[in-house]
């Protein structure tokens, strides 16, 4: 059935059949579907439906019987017939007691409004880009694509072992080989790969009948920390799952080739995953190999095993544990146990089978827990949906493909299914109706030996399919908004130049835009400033005559505001990397993001056009890669990482000295010293049950984190704050991983205070005012808040803060992520300027203005925006969130470090939009 079938289909009913005066009610017969009434009600009948319930003393509940409902509502609403509303009072009175109130009606309601939100929702069709085949170093078949969800990163790996990291704006950032030295590696193959995130490792399963733990923490390439050897069939598919709210608890399930099914039930994962030798010391990177016989024997005590081999030799396909059931699902290519469903028993070390049988067998699977249906992708052509309850037959077939279905996955917050078949069809359904509501045959590779691979990122919208060794990429456009854009994609960064007055933003697609804030005029644009790279982050240079801006393609350019280029700073080394900072200081550039070293730029070596990267004295200190810093003079940098460590280095010698981490410190002597010691101020125990070397866990093994969680994406120095060298209060503020904002005292090396800014929605980012008094943080959702600092941690205190300072204002001027933030005064106004994912840019002010979207297409000429009527401060955060959003434009500039002759910054007279086309 063709997508505009199953729209009319879906539309069902329309309201409005009935004339406007809806004078007896009705129906013609040129209407064979008429419109429910209950849609048809406005908010004057639910008025005086509502006044007929109404009791005359409020300790009463008024009923009314069907006749007595029929009749009262045709004389009070005034339209619409006995029949309809007696029609409505059965469909209210589902428990058939005879009577309904005014609590069971609106229920009704409420629960209609509901399913129709949701049929509205099932029924949107995504819009894709072109066909995108990224540019992948494989040369074999790719096994396997994963995302890692806290840090946001992509790894694929190949058959042949080469692993592939990416960042989340899918550029590749490293790639290496991952094997095992038991065989060469001309007769070793990866079969599959899965990440354990909760303990910062991956699990990669090779033909050598062995599952390899890399450590993702580690300097350098990741290395073994646990082999497991004696595997009774070559494992080819893996899944693991961990308990959102116990990390401790996780499941390891995989099959193997001769059909059997296994799963390692993990309980102390956090501690650590299996058992280390005698005398082993948790600071050797020594692997520890375990034979599958041992975790048979139950040696190791923080772990158990699960099996069954119900699939009688056929290969297992796929393999899964779905906590929701509490059982392993898994797959073969057969038509007898095609599909077998693992029931965990009370004791949780059983298991109780139960089995689909599909005709020829299904290649994959997939399992939604809201709808309770699993999907199967069958060589038969057909897609069916199961209630894993019933396996007499499934409860929906799904037709449509011509060819066998190779792959299925449920878009589940739409509750949609992708189905992907051999001929390289890709079909979307709608579930609730069973109908297809999309097709699409792209022009994909065309090739006999076929190897596909099909992994839907849901959060990101981005669908991935591989043929043999290489890698292509649908994504979903983003969804119609009538909003205003600023820039026409996605804007990176934001800055403010306190010199022109003027804003400068830069976005993905490699544009730079200046805007004067005080009437939100865009002044002028340059555009490919890094050809079609995109520009990831900004700085100005300390007299804010010159503009930095670093790119994905692995080059920081300098520039003046004529548009001119004097530099190109070589970063990556003509290779893409992922810079997240530039800080320009007196003497030299830092860049930071994609490794764990810094990369320096001595100015003193700024005689030639193409400037190389110097050696960095300090070495490689952090176990993650660096992703932000900050100066505090005259010599004071703190670096911050992926896996929560602040280094503290003396920016002269360039020597660290010492490293904050939430939940230990340590000195830092020489290279060999790396034992953590016990957080001053009270750190917290990750693990619920901590034993006697729980303090020698936190630097090195690090499983007590979920990667990211700790993550330091900002870093500002409260240098406003001269006299907390006396007080000992707090003179640094980190944010990042799981929306924590934590204050530390480097003199005392203590974290003062945290405290949760942003739940729920993972990384944040930050900005302060220079007087720091104020402190704006920014999330995933789009969600701005203002706290006010300027009291909070001044003095030094032994036990941890954990209560947040004042929020002054909680608002939503975005509808996508939150990419940079600054805070600026202007006029006696602290303004916040905001950018976006959502390709807008944002000012409003700290005491509760409107906010202002900067691109609206008319200029504010007769007042300055800032100039409208303060709000009371102390607003509700359901009055906050409702602000109004109005629009205009911004502007910015730089200036040099360099000696090099002054420029006429800006034309005066010249208030063109220009556009400048760079090379």
């Amino acid at each position: 059935m063709s997508y505009q079938n199953a729209l009319e289909l879906n539309k069902g009913p329309q309201p409005g059949s009935k004339s406007p005066g809806r004078a007896g009610g009705t129906t013609t017969d040129k209407e064979p579907c008429p419109a429910l009434l209950e849609n048809q009600l406005s908010v004057d009948d639910f008025c005086k439906i509502q006044n007929a319930f109404e009791p005359s003393e409020p300790c009463q509940t008024i009923c009314m019987s069907r006749e007595e409902f029929m009749q009262r509502m045709t004389e009070i609403v005034g339209w619409g017939t006995k029949e309809e509303y007696g029609e409505l009072f059965d469909k209210v009175d589902v428990a058939q007691d005879g009577f309904i109130n005014w609590d069971k009606l609106t229920s009704f309601m409420l629960l209609a409004l509901y399913e129709k939100d949701e049929r509205a929702k099932a029924t949107v069709v995504p819009q894709w880009k072109d066909l995108e085949f990224l540019p992948v170093k494989h040369k074999d078949t790719i096994q396997k694509v994963i995302f890692l969800k806290s840090s946001s990163r992509y790894l694929t790996i190949s058959k042949e072992g080469l692993l592939g990291i990416w960042g989340e704006n899918l550029k590749l950032q490293e790639t290496f080989p991952i094997t095992s030295d038991t065989t060469k590696l001309k007769h070793l193959w990866v079969t599959s790969l899965v990440s354990l995130e909760n303990v910062n490792k991956i699990a990669v399963a090779f033909t050598s009948k062995e599952i390899c733990f890399y450590d993702l923490l580690s300097k350098g390439e990741f290395p073994c920390q646990y082999k497991l050897q004696g595997l009774k069939g070559t494992p080819i598919c893996m899944e693991y799952w961990y308990d959102p709210l116990d990390a401790n608890e996780s499941v390891l399930s995989f099959g193997d080739i001769t059909g059997k099914v296994q799963a390692i039930a993990f309980t102390a994962a956090l501690i650590s995953l299996f058992e280390r030798p005698a005398g082993a010391h948790e600071d050797e990177e020594a692997t520890v190999t375990i034979s599958w016989a041992e975790l048979l024997s139950g040696y190791h005590k923080c772990c158990y095993t699960l099996e069954h081999n119900l699939h009688h030799g056929d290969w297992v396909r796929q393999v899964t544990y779905n906590a929701s059931l509490d059982a392993i699902i898994s797959s073969t290519t057969s038509s007898t146990n095609t599909v077998v469903l693992a029931w965990r028993e009370k004791s949780r070390k059983h298991l109780k089978m139960t089995s689909f049988n599909v005709a020829e067998g299904i290649h994959a699977f997939d399992y939604h827990s809201q709808l309770n249906l699993i999907a199967t992708a069958g060589i038969n052509n057909k897609v069916c949906l199961w209630n894993p309850y019933v396996v007499s037959k499934p409860v929906g077939v799904l037709w449509g493909h011509s060819a066998s279905v190779i792959a299925v996955q449920f878009f589940a917050a739409r509750k949609q299914l992708f189905s992907f078949s051999k001929d390289k069809v890709l079909r979307l359904w709608d579930i609730q109706y069973q109908l297809s509501i999309q097709r699409i045959a792209c022009s994909f590779p065309k090739s006999q030996d076929l190897r596909c691979l099909f992994h839907f990122d849901e959060a990101h919208g981005r669908l991935f399919i591989s043929f043999n060794n290489q890698l292509a990429l649908l994504a979903m456009k983003s969804e119609a908004s009538t909003r205003v854009k600023s820039h026409k994609t996605a804007v990176t960064c934001v800055l403010y130049n306190s010199v022109l007055k003027q804003v400068i933003s830069s976005d993905v697609g490699s544009t730079v835009s200046f805007w004067m804030i005080d009437t939100g005029q865009k002044i002028k644009q340059f555009t490919g400033c890094h050809g079609n790279a995109e520009i990831s982050t900004m700085a100005l240079d300390a007299n804010e005559t010159r503009l930095l801006t670093g790119s994905t393609d692995g080059t920081i350019k300098v520039w003046d505001f004529s548009g001119y280029c004097h530099h190109t700073l070589n970063v990556g080394r003509e290779g893409v990397v992922d810079i997240s900072q530039i800080l320009v200081l007196k003497k030299t550039i830092l860049v930071t993001g994609w490794e764990r070293a810094i990369t320096v730029f001595r100015l003193q070596n700024f005689n030639h056009f193409f400037i190389q990267p110097e050696k960095w004295k300090g070495g490689i200190e952090h176990r993650g890669d660096i992703l932000c810093a900050a100066f505090l003079p005259p010599q004071t940098l703190v670096t911050g990482s992926y896996d929560g460590e602040i280094v503290l280095w003396n920016n002269s010698t360039e020597k660290a000295h010492y490293v904050l981490h939430p939940d230990y410190q340590r000195l830092l002597k020489s290279k060999s010293d790396t034992e953590p010691q016990k957080l001053l101020g009270a750190g917290r125990s990750r693990s619920p049950h901590p034993g006697p070397n729980q303090a020698a866990l936190g630097a090195h093994s690090l499983e007590t984190h979920t990667e990211g969680n700790d993550a330091v994406v900002g870093l500002h120095f409260l240098e406003a704050r001269k006299t907390t060298a006396k007080t000992g209060g707090a003179n640094l503020v980190s944010c990042g991983g799981s929306g924590y904002v934590r204050f530390w005292d480097t003199r005392k090396k203590q974290l003062l205070a945290e405290f949760l800014a942003h739940g729920g929605v993972g990384s944040i980012i930050m900005s302060t005012d220079k007087s720091n008094q104020y402190l704006a943080t920014g999330d995933l959702d789009g969600q701005l808040k203002i706290w006010d600092i300027e009291e909070y941690c001044l003095n030094s205190s032994k036990s941890k803060i954990t209560q947040a300072p004042t929020l002054i204002r909680s608002f939503r001027p975005h509808e996508d992520q939150t990419s940079s933030l600054e805070m600026c005064k202007l006029g006696g106004h602290l303004l916040i300027i905001s950018s976006s994912a959502d390709c807008s840019i944002c000012v409003t002010d700290v005491c509760g203005a409107s906010v202002w979207i900067f691109g609206q297409a008319k200029h504010w000429q007769t007042e300055n925006w800032f100039s409208l009527p303060k709000r009371d401060t102390n607003l509700m955060k359901s009055e906050i969130q409702e602000e109004s959003i109005r629009e205009i434009p911004l502007l910015s500039k730089r200036e040099s470090w360099l000696d090099l002759p002054e420029h006429s910054l800006l034309d005066k007279k010249n208030k063109d939009d220009t556009t400048f086309n760079l090379p």
